[in-house]
């Protein structure tokens, strides 16, 4: 490898080299006028390097500022480090990019780490009135305090410790450490009526497994799988690769994937994923990735391999990939459904048939890593910086499927289009649950119509919304390469 080529090798995979732009920081002072910008330069020199739509902002361009003092000037006229981050160096178009004064806040987020009541849910307005606002459960976490206090799918809550959710209060007051919700029920299809019913709830942190159901459901005669996936969370692979063991022992002929909830994570986990449901086709590609237009150059012709995510057949810490060698798969998928749940329909559907039940996904096809305040931007760097604990989450890469398809900005649109009714919420997992009916009913060639009319009660935000992680898509950090 030419010496030149190398040493940007060395920057973005764990050298101790820093970039051009980083000379300057190293021999600059950042107080300027009393003020200290080590924050606001970790974040320039971080985007400058690494940033998708760094050719959008030209701020971020290589040679914009003459001097160390000149990029000086432009930070300091941006009140906070948050301040230059979204409204001076991030793209308008980008939705998804975001900044954390934290680190270990984002790390115990992208490990499934939460403070929560322990019930999922989805918010809405009123038919008649779009300034109120009702809460649906949507699935209860085990070993909770809703679960401990009877909480159930399919309820429906528009008070929080006595006062009505409106569009101005409902994120406070459902932040709030305890809460007591009260219940109420639809009437008459729109109708919203209080019940003399609450019932009280407390904040705890909590790591979930996003394994929620794994069971079989018989189909004329024939063993159909159902796995419920509630987030690609690194941690909970070896969980996610003993159900598909179970799958593969109960011989199943079809599987229902259900990420009707699902809003994404690591991209390595949908890779796996996709190879747990296939088998056949490891080696071959998953998804493609396409960077900035400097590291896009430098893959392309030094490595272009390390731009392919490829079918597999391990998992992280070396276990075999149980796989099924399906040439066909039923997922459930909506509006909560976002990036890396995306990318498991468009990645597989390259290569095998995919059934999409549900109504259209969010329309995330860019993806992430954690960047920190360190040579090489890695947390693990003995030259991390310790004055602070800023990181930041930017898009640093778009993908597509092995046919070239991506760029699904409107988000993937169903094959079978089934609404999910806030009146009609059965147990997740039971047949009649009229998203898995059906997909079962595809599965068994019973094809029929739906109710595709729109619900009068209309989505505004969901459990998570809140989130920084919120439908992200990320790697966990920039890969290793091989050095001559």
């Amino acid at each position: 490898m030419k010496i030149y080529k190398l040493i940007v090798f060395a920057l973005i995979f764990g050298g101790v080299f820093t970039s051009c732009s980083d000379d300057l920081d190293d021999a600059v002072d950042n107080i300027v006028d009393g003020r200290d910008l080590t924050v606001e330069n970790f974040i320039y020199r971080a985007l400058n390097e690494f940033y998708l739509y760094k050719a959008d902002v030209p701020e971020l361009a290589d040679n914009y500022f003459a001097s160390q003092a000149d990029r000086n000037d432009f930070l300091d006229n941006y009140a906070t480090p948050k301040d230059l981050f979204y409204d001076g160096l991030t793209a308008s178009q980008d939705r998804f990019s975001f900044l954390i004064d934290d680190y270990i806040k984002l790390e115990n987020m992208l490990s499934g780490k939460s403070t929560t009541p322990g019930m999922d849910y989805g918010l809405s307005v009123y038919p008649n009135d779009n300034t109120k606002v009702l809460g649906y459960v949507r699935y209860v976490l085990p070993n909770t305090s809703a679960a401990e206090n009877g909480v159930e799918r399919g309820m429906i809550f528009n008070r929080i410790n006595g006062e009505h959710l409106t569009r101005n209060n409902y994120e406070t007051l459902i932040a709030s450490p305890n809460l007591t919700i009260g219940l109420a029920r639809i009437e008459s299809g729109e109708n919203v009526v209080d019940l003399d019913q609450s019932i009280a709830l407390t904040q705890a942190e909590y790591t979930e497994n996003p394994v929620y159901i794994t069971k079989t459901l018989d189909v004329d005669g024939e063993k159909v799988g159902y796995l419920m996936y509630n987030s690609f969370t690194r941690d909970f692979d070896p969980e996610l690769n003993a159900a598909f063991a179970w799958f593969k022992a109960e011989d199943i002929k079809n599987l229902v994937l259900d990420l009707r909830y699902n809003g994404g994570g690591n991209i390595e986990t949908a890779s796996d994923l996709a190879s747990m449901i296939t088998g056949q086709l490891e080696g071959k590609i998953f998804a493609k990735q396409h960077w900035n237009e400097k590291y896009q150059r430098i893959f392309e012709e030094e490595n272009p391999q390390y731009l392919l995510n490829l079918f597999n057949n391990k998992i992280w810490n070396g276990e075999n990939i149980n796989s099924l060698n399906l040439n066909k798969l039923y997922v459930i998928a909506t509006g909560s459904s976002a990036s890396a749940s995306e990318l498991v329909i468009n990645g597989l559907k390259a290569h095998i048939d995919v059934v999409h039940v549900g109504t259209t996904t969010v329309g995330k096809f860019q993806g992430s890593i954690p960047v920190y305040d360190s040579p090489n931007f890695q947390r693990d760097s003995p030259r991390l910086n310790t004055t602070h604990t800023y990181a930041m989450l930017p898009l640093v890469l778009t993908l597509v499927n092995a046919d070239g398809v991506g760029g699904y900005t409107s988000g993937l649109t169903p094959d079978v289009k089934v609404i999910e009714y806030l009146n009609e919420f059965a147990p997740l997992g039971d047949p009649s649950e009229p998203l898995l009916s059906a997909a079962l009913d595809h599965i068994s060639g019973n094809r029929r119509s739906y109710n595709t009319e729109e619900s009068p009660f209309k989505i505004i935000s969901e459990s998570g919304a809140g989130n920084l992680d919120f439908q992200k898509m990320y790697i966990d950090k920039i890969p290793a390469v091989i050095e001559e």
